[in-house]
């Protein structure tokens, strides 16, 4: 009996689900980027054109047809959108019929003024009555122009503002074009310290899909009123002629006002770093497999809340930001980014 009840037993526990497999830890990872030495924070932003300019047509009417996109080249004359012509046709129309109406009048007043029949000032009133006819007629040709929208100058299509069958008034926004000369960073600056900003102060600009290589700027321009939702001024830093064409519009970016880079040095946040009892320091680095592999790295002097790293680390690999006391070598992970997107290394 014994025995039939521990082989039963021995059955039941041989009959239990396996033990899920381990769901991966989550881990913040961030990219070592530029070491600016700066005496002050980054601002972050984005990649503007220094001209913008909406686009709208002069006429209102149905939107009948959109040509292009937003992020699209565009060039000088191009056609961009056009509204339906139907009613401008059915008022030029009517607008002709009038003029060829009232100029067979006119002959005809001028042949009765030539007999003395009828007075000047009647002549004078049906020929200006003709005239103004002729002007009416001649504003809606103008305005079959006005139906069509065109690039006034090349550049680039910033932003798509209506859409196709939408009902538009006369300079309603159609196209944001942004010119090609010129690209500038929006920032916003505390007012806590905006008497630390002026206009012409050399910049340095970071592009966050290109960690470590700074291109050049200054303080363009500093709004003259502080946002009332925010407390905070609006400024434009422009990015020198000489790096202009490095950036395109809308990429994210980074500001550093009146600063100088530390000789280039890559910088991660202080938790990032490991001290082990001797004082060596280490990172985790998460490999393409998806596992995080000890690294040792060689620090300078801490910051305030990152440290500069002279070896161990290239710009391109994925540092676990935090947490790394909780990690053991081979791991897998999940891996994601500040914005909680998920990460994907990839081997180099």
């Amino acid at each position: 009996m014994f025995s039939c009840i521990a082989m039963g037993v021995l059955l039941a526990a041989c009959a239990k689900d396996p033990a899920p497999a381990a769901v991966p830890k989550t881990v913040l990872v961030v990219q070592p980027g530029a070491g600016l030495g700066v005496a002050g924070e980054a601002f972050a932003g984005d990649v503007r054109a220094r001209e913008e300019s909406p686009l709208a047509f002069r006429v209102g009417g149905n939107l009948q047809k959109r040509l292009v996109d937003a992020g699209q080249m565009v060039q000088k004359g191009q056609l961009l959108a056009a509204l339906d012509p139907g009613d401008a046709q059915l008022q030029r129309a009517a607008a002709k019929a009038d003029v060829d109406r009232l100029n067979g009048d006119l002959q005809r007043y001028r042949k009765l003024l030539a007999q003395q029949l009828i007075s000047q000032s009647a002549f004078d009133a049906q020929q200006a009555g003709y005239l103004a006819a002729r002007a009416k007629y001649d504003l809606m040709r103008n305005q079959d122009d006005y139906t069509q929208l065109r690039a006034p100058a090349d550049g680039v299509i910033a932003s798509r503002q209506a859409e196709a069958g939408q009902v538009v008034a006369a300079g309603q926004p159609i196209y944001v074009l942004a010119a090609q000369r010129g690209r500038e960073v929006a920032i916003s600056l505390p007012e806590a310290r905006i008497r630390d900003f002026q206009t012409g102060q050399k910049a340095k600009i970071e592009l966050w899909n290109a960690p470590g290589q700074l291109l050049s700027g200054h303080l363009r321009e500093i709004a003259a009123v502080a946002d009332p939702q925010t407390r905070t001024y609006a400024a434009r830093v422009a990015v020198e002629t000489e790096d202009a064409g490095k950036v395109e519009l809308g990429q994210s970016a980074r500001v550093w006002i009146g600063a100088a880079p530390s000789g280039g040095a890559l910088r991660l946040p202080l938790s990032a770093v490991q001290r082990a009892r001797d004082g060596a320091s280490s990172v985790w680095v998460v490999d393409a497999s998806g596992q995080v592999q000890p690294r040792a790295v060689k620090l300078a002097g801490y910051g305030a809340d990152s440290v500069p790293v002279l070896d161990g680390v290239s710009a391109h690999d994925w540092v676990v930001a935090a947490g790394g006391h909780l990690l053991r070598a081979g791991e897998t992970v999940r891996p994601v980014d500040r914005k909680n997107r998920p990460v994907t290394p990839q081997g180099h």
